[in-house]
């Protein structure tokens, strides 16, 4: 298969509000806003769409149509996990698992976002070698 743009569309309680809070805390930039139906970009990043689609408009399929977003982890790998630790806690968001070190080799912290998602942001670090070793991994 060949695409030219990956996207997630979210169904949300108020898409212009799910969308100004990724504005706000993570860069993205409203590009249409039908009221029912908000799609975000980030200028940094032209081949992702993160949409908000009203949770009960007709366009949303009926098996979940209405219900609140559960399961759905949104993850932002990058440099530096521990300062947009410090800026996001300062912004005041809500902090469901503070930064931790995975022997897998992930740095990462997860906040409560709009409409029942999960965000997670992380940094690759180095993986502990025993636990490479006991999970059939290691050199």
């Amino acid at each position: 298969m060949k695409f030219t743009l990956v996207g997630m569309a979210v169904a949300a309680e108020s898409p212009a509000a799910s969308a100004a809070w990724f504005a706000e805390h993570f860069g993205f930039v409203v590009g249409v806003d039908l009221g029912w139906y908000v799609n975000t970009q980030h200028a940094e990043h032209p081949n992702l769409s993160l949409d908000f689609v009203q949770r009960d408009h007709a366009s949303w399929p009926a098996v979940t149509r209405g219900r609140t977003v559960a399961g759905t982890l949104l993850a932002f790998l990058v440099a530096d996990v521990d300062a947009e630790f410090a800026r996001l806690s300062a912004a005041g968001l809500e902090v469901v698992l503070p930064p931790v070190t995975e022997p897998w080799g992930q740095r990462r912290f997860q906040l409560a976002g709009p409409d029942g998602l999960l965000v997670e942001v992380l940094q690759a670090v180095a993986p502990d070698p025993q636990w490479l070793a006991e999970n059939g991994l290691g050199a």
